[in-house]
């Protein structure tokens, strides 16, 4: 089996963090057959021998999972709630791992929420350098005027921070409201509302249809679905020959 870093070890085993692993390792409170580990040594899970606090690891069976859940109204994107709110935790329960959102949509929304045990995926997904992009689909009350579409699709400033600019196209406007598609390269928290509301624009419904090539397609409200392993590839950024 391919080797990967003693970190990732501890984290695969829910052991503890990445980070609380790190000052072990620092801490001379880990070996690896035997011989004291340190920062930056990897581990083989299938057939090396991992002992920490002087008790050899015995490594637990688990699969990563990686799952696609359409998301409906009313649920928040986590896995428990201090208010007693619904969450998608409540709606994967039969996955079979206990597996995470990756990002978040906000109570109010509904749509494609990526799912999964990987923290190596879920940090991939959720950094800006990776530019992975996010198609909503967004009905407005009212049109939006040429004025408001330039504002838009502007570098504007959200909470202080200067965020890229997004990609709006207009679908169709019927009984006096708009339905837009809104592609973006980051998610800063309730972005688009956001926008909308700089605008003096009112979003009616909002539905993440599509997380770079990955769509939502016909995948019922509230279910869920496993990723392909291609889809899993292309969400790793590796061709189908790596």
């Amino acid at each position: 089996m391919e080797k990967i870093r003693l970190q990732k070890f501890f984290t695969d085993q829910k052991i503890m963090s990445r980070r609380s692993a790190e000052k072990v390792i620092e801490a001379g409170n880990v070996k690896i057959n035997g011989k004291t580990a340190k920062l930056g040594d990897k581990v083989d899970p299938e057939n090396d021998t991992v002992e920490f606090n002087g008790k050899i690891i015995e490594k637990t069976a688990f699969s990563k999972r990686y799952i696609m859940l359409n998301k409906p109204i009313g649920y928040v994107s986590t896995v428990s709630d201090e208010k007693g709110r619904k969450c998608v935790s409540d709606l994967v329960k039969d996955v079979g791992e206990r597996v995470y959102p990756v990002g978040r949509l906000d109570m109010f929304s509904d749509g494609l929420l990526i799912m999964t045990n990987d923290g190596e995926l879920a940090n991939r997904l959720t950094h800006p350098k990776n530019n992975v992009t996010k198609k909503y689909s967004v009905l407005i009350k009212g049109q939006i005027s040429p004025e408001a579409l330039a504002t838009l699709t502007s570098p504007m400033d959200i909470d202080g921070y200067k965020i890229r600019p997004v990609g709006v196209h207009i679908v169709s406007v019927k009984n006096g409201n708009t339905s837009a598609i809104f592609t973006l390269h980051e998610g800063r928290n309730r972005q688009i509302r956001k926008m909308c509301e700089q605008c003096s624009l009112t979003v009616m419904r909002l539905t993440r249809i599509a997380i770079g090539s990955l769509k939502l397609g016909d995948l019922e409200k509230g279910k869920w679905r496993e990723l392909t392993k291609a889809e899993v590839d292309y969400l790793y950024g590796r061709s189908a020959n790596d």
